[in-house]
């Protein structure tokens, strides 16, 4: 693999070597960043919610989640000399790089997890190389997680269950009792189908495939003979899971962008790779392997590399605008937690398999545990998820943004605002902005009722404590609906956009001529996709919103098609079908058709589609429905 600067040039992936040789030329740019005592990396000039003391030592430890399994694996790498040196003189209190003690919940606590797998997987590298003094401070410093209350139970347990496991395979003294304490809160966690809650919160996100499920199989296989009745719990909840979670993936790689973290990136895939390594099959070695494999690619066909080769902290490219409070510049190497596949064995016969399309997949799933509707409509390679009910409970930055808009999509990705004034500051794509008319707009932040349905999506959200909107989002195939109904004691101005759309990037392109308004409509046609909106019911105008740049997940420019509705006080009705699809001729013509919406004289909602005359579905909106 080779750094182009803006790409990363991609080698087959189809053998162990390609994979082995992927993680070498990726991280080969690290060499010239360590510092001086090799216990740190200064990978850039930008800063976290952590000190630059902890920031250099997780630039340090987060690219071991490849090289770990790249050496258990077999493989060889010069860079070990360097991180065992590192290793040596970050345990080392008489070091100047000594990484520190700790006695409260520290960020060093999740970048301990590596080294726990290190020593399970692959002693040879970060424990045998060792005197036994050194050993010795190794354990030392990593005991602390052992010595630390937990002031916010989550995700988090598992690094020291993870620390101990690795404590345990190399013989030295582990802590079983806080382990077993800390799997039987883990448990405590676990909802239904598959999915867990990331602690006693309302958050569904990757966080449940990349960190709850990851870990624990990780824990399923390593202590499969010491403690084979929760390992086999631990399997049979992650092969429930993956039978939902195959439907963020589209048929080109990309997975659904949503919620925090997503800076991580190809972790997306680490929940497949700790199922081929925990030895679980629900689908075929094949179908899996070409998750996988299409995942990486797609990713290494972003610019998400920066011209010297290091991740960038972004999404789809370097993006600080959407990055948390906790991403330092070394924080995107979380995603080499997708290489844990690296540690099967030559003969493995995941090496041979060919790779094999997705399977069949329903045009609807609902996943009531995630809150969300996973679309993927007439085989146009979409993936979509219609949410509602999630809401981050802490301090994070974007959070309406990353959980609480209407729709996310692996073609459109979701914005997030850039400043608080105006439309194109706010980047408001797949939500209904609300402003007094003064330019400053609200959004869905948190839903006071919401309900996953079969064929839609409720929810009802105060963004003033005098302003009820009650929201459904019903799909139809290309389309969805969204149905608005306003209570509202003030006057305001609404906007309802639909999917942000990658703008025009070379010079003979007319922009111009790829967009297409009408007075109930507007649509932009581009080579990235159509998105477009359509005005049912009681919205005033349509029109383009250009968004400032870099707000876009996917795309630095975009353009939001939009509907608008002045609004005095009292009760109101909006409809509206958003259009969300790739270019295409058949498209641009399905564009032409938006479903057929009736309301009925006993206030339900029937969408049907134009061409067939199918009804997508029917829903009540004189009757609240809840579920808190």
């Amino acid at each position: 693999m080779q750094q182009t600067g803006k790409r990363t040039q991609v080698n087959s992936l189809q053998t162990k070597a390609d994979v082995q040789q992927a993680v070498l030329d990726t991280l080969e740019p690290l060499k010239q960043h360590f510092t001086e005592g090799r216990a740190g990396l200064d990978l850039g000039a930008t800063a976290a919610s952590h000190n630059e003391a902890i920031v250099l030592m997780e630039a340090f430890s987060r690219p071991l989640w490849g090289l770990i399994p790249h050496a258990a694996g077999g493989g060889q790498s010069d860079l070990w000399q360097e991180f065992l040196e590192g290793i040596i003189n970050g345990t080392n209190p008489e070091h100047e790089e000594y990484w520190g003690d700790f006695v409260t919940q520290d960020q060093r606590m999740v970048e301990q997890a590596v080294f726990g797998l290190g020593l399970a997987i692959a002693p040879e590298k970060i424990w045998e190389p060792l005197s036994e003094e050194e050993k010795q401070r190794l354990h030392k410093w990593l005991n602390q997680i052992n010595l630390v209350d937990h002031s916010n139970p989550n995700n988090w347990l598992m690094f020291t269950v993870l620390v101990n496991v690795g404590f345990k395979k190399v013989g030295m003294p582990y802590n079983q009792a806080l382990m077993d304490e800390y799997l039987e809160a883990i448990d405590s966690y676990y909802l239904a189908d598959g999915w867990y809650s990331d602690g006693k919160t309302d958050q569904r996100d990757y966080y449940i495939p990349f960190a709850m499920h990851y870990y624990t199989l990780i824990y399923s296989k390593l202590m499969e003979n010491d403690d084979p009745e929760r390992a086999k719990v631990y399997r049979e909840r992650a092969k429930t899971f993956a039978e939902q979670y195959i439907y963020f993936f589209s048929e080109e790689g990309s997975s659904i962008p949503f919620g925090r973290s997503l800076t991580y990136r190809f972790a997306q895939a680490s929940f497949w790779s700790a199922l081929i390594y925990a030895g679980v099959e629900p689908f075929s070695l094949g179908v899996m392997k070409g998750i996988i494999n299409r995942h990486l690619r797609w990713w290494f066909e972003q610019p998400i590399f920066t011209s010297n080769g290091l991740l960038s902290i972004g999404y789809a490219y370097p993006n600080l605008i959407m990055a948390e409070s906790y991403n330092a510049p070394g924080s995107p190497y979380w995603a080499y937690k997708a290489f844990l596949i690296l540690s099967l064995p030559d003969d493995h016969p995941y090496w041979t398999v060919e790779e094999e399309p997705l399977p069949a997949l329903k045009p609807l799933l609902p996943q009531p545990h995630a809150r969300m509707i996973i679309c993927r409509p007439e085989d146009d390679g979409h993936a979509v998820a219609l949410a509602s009910g999630q809401i981050a409970n802490w301090d994070m930055s974007h959070n309406a943004a990353k959980y609480a808009k209407f729709a996310y999509s692996t073609r459109f990705g979701f914005s997030v605002s850039k400043g608080s004034y105006g439309l194109s500051q706010g980047a408001f794509d797949s939500v209904l902005a609300l402003s007094e008319n003064d330019g400053y707009y609200r959004a869905r932040f948190q839903c006071e009722e919401f309900r996953i349905e079969e064929h839609a999506v409720y929810s009802r959200w105060l963004p003033w404590n005098d302003v009820e909107v009650k929201t459904w989002l019903i799909p139809a195939g290309l389309w969805h609906v969204r149905v608005h109904r306003i209570r509202s004691e003030r006057s305001l101005t609404a906007a309802d956009g639909g999917f942000a759309v990658g703008r025009g990037t070379h010079f003979p392109f007319n922009e111009a001529d790829r967009v297409r308004t009408a007075d109930d409509r507007v649509a932009a046609m581009m080579p990235g996709g159509i998105s477009g909106v359509v005005n049912i019911h009681g919205f005033d105008d349509a029109f383009m919103v250009y968004p400032e740049a870099n707000t876009n997940l996917l795309k630095p420019s975009t353009m939001i098609p939009t509907l608008s509705a002045h609004l005095e006080p009292g009760e109101h009705l909006l409809i509206s079908a958003v259009f969300g699809a790739s270019c295409s001729e058949r498209n641009e013509r399905k564009w032409t058709m938006p479903p057929v919406v009736e309301q009925t004289a006993k206030g339900r909602i029937i969408v049907q589609d134009a061409e067939s005359g199918d009804i997508y579905s029917e829903v009540e909106i004189d009757k609240s429905q809840s579920h808190h």
